[in-house]
């Protein structure tokens, strides 16, 4: 776990000094105020992180111009936090809005516009649009694939997305079959305890569990506990899911 308090002491230190050599609304400003807002939001301080990202959003608005690249990251770290408090139409919002923004100014295969479908597709997966959802997870894996190396994991989080919106719809074996490709991804890029691995496992038990294969189930929820229990603290609410 980071040393969040430690994190937030260091980024306050920096944004003070730049406050001081800066004028008020140098465009670099806006990075210690991002950087806040991102511990802030690990930390689950929701409110607090969205003071900092709306501090981030206005000084790039004022020193950047209205399409400029960099105008898409606070509107997207914006939507992540209302997406986790659950403010669903807020969150698409602003994921709307960085997408335009990163179709007018970046090529329409680079990963941020990946990003965006990804994002977008999450929130209406979370509204329980599936479909829409489907469509969106399906454009960033088209764009991921297009620009990625082939065991990245960002490939792998597209994939799993992509099953969770079919295990939503009751289309268990497509959902298999994405998981199957996450799991394979992380296998070949990632740590042999990584927790990632640990959430594939259990992704696909939960699959194999649907269709009736409880043997298999029990296997790869067997997977996932072990990983789990050496990547997590004993008491993490993570582990009582795998019992």
């Amino acid at each position: 776990m980071g040393n969040y308090p430690e994190a937030l002491s260091s980024y306050a230190k920096a944004l003070e000094i730049s406050q001081q050599s800066l004028p008020p609304n140098h465009p670099d400003l806006a990075f210690p105020y991002n950087n806040i807002g991102n511990v802030h939001a690990d930390m689950g301080n929701y409110s607090e992180a969205l003071s900092s990202y709306r501090k981030a959003l206005e000084i790039r608005q004022q020193s950047l111009s209205p399409n400029h690249p960099d105008l898409a990251n606070p509107y997207n770290n914006i939507g992540n936090v209302h997406a986790d408090m659950g403010n669903y139409p807020e969150a698409l919002s602003f994921h709307e809005k960085a997408l335009d923004i990163r179709h007018q100014s970046l090529p329409p295969n680079h990963p941020a516009v990946a990003e965006s479908y990804s994002n977008i597709g999450i929130v209406h997966a979370n509204m329980s649009n599936y479909p829409k959802a489907l469509s969106f997870h399906e454009k960033a894996l088209d764009i991921r694939r297009e620009s990625l190396p082939p065991n990245y994991p960002d490939l792998a989080a597209t994939y799993s997305n992509i099953g969770i919106v079919h295990d939503n719809m009751g289309n268990y074996p497509e959902a298999l079959s994405s998981f199957e490709k996450a799991l394979d991804i992380r296998q070949q890029s990632l740590p042999l305890n990584h927790l990632d691995l640990a959430y594939s496992y259990g992704d696909i038990g939960n699959m194999y569990a649907r269709m009736g294969n409880y043997p298999e189930a029990l296997s790869f929820h067997e997977k996932a506990l072990e990983i789990s229990q050496q990547s997590l603290p004993p008491s993490h609410p993570h582990l009582a899911y795998s019992y």
